[in-house]
């Protein structure tokens, strides 16, 4: 391996004094400064400069030079977020921290869609579901934002938009790599992680389609520290049809299957065994949307079954469904004064032993000023209507300054937040086979932010404090020591985590791209576990001759509690760092080859208390577009 490294090093060598020979006889070219715009925030497109809210945007560049890793290794390396399990093996269970929460409050939107499983106690989507390579975007809004995106939008909203159809009558993608999966004992380098997909898209006249499929098989690796492997499987499709029926008329109708198997050990005690467990989800949406003057009418509707199946000591089986609907109108009073006005229905259904279900029918509006004079507000309220529990009120107060600076187009802006969330007690907790507690309350998320951020188009600099204070947080309470009976209640004391999150990116030179970011997570009033008190991520992009670029990523993931499960006592995790290397190279803009080498120093560390984390690692593949 010592050979392996060294030969790197040199190719390292090599590449950097050959763009040294060849930079004076390249034409230099001016950076071009685009205007980033963020959606998610509002609903509405809106200039970075204008928007009061922390959005993280993952473009379909960066999604590309992270081809053959998972949706939640790409998302854990954002500010604020740590996904516990995205560094294990392909089966290990993902746990969502933001901002010092957990799976529950973290909300999931699919092409519009809120998406959940109504089966699981926290009705969280998996997303070991989702291939990366069927998604065009993701955008990420931290903080409260139940006013427009409803029940669990507390700590984070992901809004994934997946791939839509060309401008050409038919076009066709392929997407395949391969790799290692090992842990940092192994240096085999045996091939046993394989993903592929192909897809078939195009417009014609005023009808565009696109179908895909994906699968992926890893190996190699034991959920538990032991000697057995333990496989996944992932298969997805998906279809997207539209038809512009006039200027003002469109109709998009979306199909979605995914399914993977995934095995996995026991966990008491830790140890090799032969459990698996099966997830399937199918997915249908419908998404109309009418135009007027100043206006928009849209719908987004779908319909979500899934079933899991789980084969261990302890055998269960689910059946869920979700069907959600969301109508809403957009309405521009002027280029300055925009404002939504929706109404938003979910049903979820689960067999728990027996059929549960609840509803919830929440109308909400938001309205955006943008002033000529720098400064923005964005103001909203929801009404929680729960067929359980009653009504419950969200709102969100977000003002926001710009300063701009006309000399060379940059800005500076103060932003604030106050904003509230819900999160509704799900099935399990209302109805299921244990601890169900049928008197249970919505979980309520107050955030208060502020901030500021410094934008010249080549640099930019941000801060933003976050302090969050829950109540009626809903916990499992051992009721009978004798025979661990126990049920679902709302602690009556509220609790408060605050912290920092700075990001910076830097674009020195016209194929030089330098992004970092940092987190500081601080719960002083409970124990909270496997969330990292520091963490820090880097990126640097060098674009070589044009058409090779060179990527190399660090994460740095500080001291962190572990419950150890063989003997129930609170242990801590050292930390660690993990650098990773990437190489692509353009032939043509219709096929490009990629090289990835992960955890570059083969550290040896620990995501859970005896489970397996991956060590180096390589990955080759390519892109081909026709």
């Amino acid at each position: 391996m010592n050979k392996r490294i060294f030969s790197l090093c040199a190719f390292g060598l090599v590449t950097a004094w050959t763009f040294a020979q060849e930079k004076n006889n390249q034409t230099e070219t001016t950076i071009q400064e685009l205007e980033e715009v963020v959606v998610a925030d509002s609903r509405f497109e809106l200039k970075r400069e204008n928007s009061g809210k922390t959005v993280i945007k993952i473009s379909q560049e960066e999604l590309q030079r992270n081809q053959g890793r998972s949706v939640a290794e790409v998302i854990n390396t954002k500010s604020g977020i740590e996904i516990n399990g995205s560094r294990s093996n392909a089966g290990q269970n993902l746990s969502y921290f933001v901002r010092g929460g957990n799976n529950r409050q973290v909300l999931v939107l699919i092409d519009g869609v809120q998406v959940s499983d109504p089966s699981q106690i926290a009705m969280d989507f998996d997303l070991r579901l989702l291939d990366l390579n069927q998604i065009e975007s993701i955008e990420i809004v931290k903080g409260a934002a139940s006013t427009l995106y409803g029940n669990r939008a507390a700590t984070a909203v992901i809004n994934i938009t997946t791939k839509s159809a060309g401008e050409r009558k038919i076009a066709a993608n392929f997407e395949s790599s391969i790799g290692s999966n090992q842990s940092s004992e192994e240096d085999s380098y045996n091939l046993t992680d394989f993903s592929n997909r192909a897809s078939v898209n195009g417009t014609l006249g005023k009808f565009t389609y696109l179908a895909g499929f994906g699968n992926q098989y890893t190996d190699g690796l034991s959920a538990v520290i032991g000697d057995e492997k333990d496989p996944f499987n992932r298969i997805n499709s998906n279809v997207n049809f539209g038809y512009q029926f006039s200027d003002r008329f469109s109709v998009k109708v979306l199909g979605y299957y995914d399914k993977f198997k995934a095995d996995f050990d026991s966990s008491s005690p830790q140890q090799d065994s032969d459990d698996y467990s099966v997830s399937e989800q199918f997915r249908i949406a419908i998404a109309p949307e009418y135009k007027y003057n100043n206006g928009s009418v849209t719908l987004n509707a779908s319909y979500n079954d899934i079933s899991r199946d789980i084969y261990s000591a302890y055998p269960n089986a689910y059946e869920a469904n979700s069907t959600v609907v969301d109508l809403f109108n957009k309405y521009n009073f002027s280029d300055t004064f925009y404002t939504i006005v929706g109404l938003n229905y979910i049903k979820n259904e689960a067999t728990l032993g027996a059929d549960t279900d609840f509803s919830i029918t929440d109308p909400y509006a938001n309205v955006v000023w943008v002033s000529d004079f720098g400064l923005h507000m964005n103001v909203g309220g929801r009404l929680n209507n729960h067929s359980e529990y009653g009504s419950h009120f969200t709102y969100n107060l977000n003002p926001s300054y710009t300063l701009k600076f006309a000399n060379n187009n940059s800005y500076l802006k103060f932003l604030g937040s106050y904003s509230t969330s819900y999160i509704a007690p799900s099935l399990s907790q209302l109805f299921g086979a244990f601890g169900a507690n049928p008197d249970l309350e919505p979980e309520e998320d107050r955030t208060l932010e502020g901030g500021v951020e410094y934008n010249t188009g080549i640099f930019r600099l941000s801060g933003v404090y976050f302090n969050r204070e829950e109540e009626n947080f809903i916990a499992y309470k051992t009721i009978n020591f004798e025979t661990y009976e126990g049920m679902y209640v709302n602690e009556e004391e509220a609790f408060t985590v605050n912290g920092v999150e700075v990001e910076t990116s830097i674009q020195p030179m016209n194929n030089l791209m330098i992004d970092a970011n940092y987190t500081f997570t601080e719960n002083r009033d409970k124990v909270a576990l496997r969330i990292p008190k520091h963490k820090a991520n880097a990126s640097v992009q060098y674009t070589l001759l044009q058409n090779t670029n060179l990527g190399l990523t660090y994460q740095y993931t500080g001291e962190r509690l572990d419950t150890d499960f063989n003997t129930y006592e609170d242990v801590e995790l050292d930390a660690f760092s993990l650098v990773n290397f990437n190489v692509s190279h353009n032939f043509s803009n219709k096929f490009t080859v990629f090289f990835n080498l992960d955890n570059l120093f083969n550290e040896d560390y620990y995501e859970l208390v005896g489970y397996t984390t991956r060590g180096r690692n390589i990955r080759v593949g390519f892109r081909l577009g026709l």
